[in-house]
C-alpha cells in the first residue's frame, strides 16, 4: 500500500463571461464552492497551463468566445493507502467526479509520495 499525489485536469464551462481572467476566477470559486460542499477541501484547485504552440511557453488555459468560456483547472489530491497507480487513479477520479458532476476530468499525472517514517 503506497500514497499517491493524484494531478486532474477538468474542463469548466463558463457562461456571459468577456474576459479571460473574469472566466478563470469563476471557474476557480465554483469548483472549490462545489468541493467544499462536499466537503473535500483537501483537493487544490487551480488554473491549468497550456504550452503555446509556437514558443512553449504556458499560459493560463482558457479560451473566450461568444460571452462563454473554457476553462482548464488544475486538480491535485493525495490518495492514501493505494494498492497501486491504477487504483489511486480510480479512487481520485471517483471522489473528485463525485462532486463535479457533468465534468469531463481526466488524470494527467500520477506520484508516488514517500511515507514518512
Amino acid at each position: 500500500m503506497g500514497n499517491y499525489l493524484v494531478a486532474m485536469e477538468a474542463a469548466w464551462l463558463v457562461r456571459d463571461v468577456d474576459a479571460i481572467d473574469d472566466a478563470i476566477g469563476v471557474a476557480v470559486s465554483e469548483a472549490g464552492k462545489r468541493l467544499n460542499s462536499e466537503d473535500m477541501d483537501y483537493v487544490e484547485v487551480e488554473v491549468g497551463a497550456t504550452g503555446c504552440p509556437a514558443c512553449g511557453e504556458p499560459f493560463d488555459s482558457a479560451f473566450v468566445a461568444a460571452e462563454t468560456a473554457l476553462v482548464g483547472l488544475a486538480l491535485e489530491m493525495e490518495v492514501f493507502n493505494a494498492d497501486g497507480e491504477e487504483h489511486a487513479s480510480r479512487i481520485a477520479k471517483s471522489e473528485v467526479g463525485g462532486a463535479l458532476r457533468d465534468v469531463p476530468l481526466s488524470v494527467v499525472e500520477i506520484i508516488e509520495v514517500p511515507e514518512d517514517e
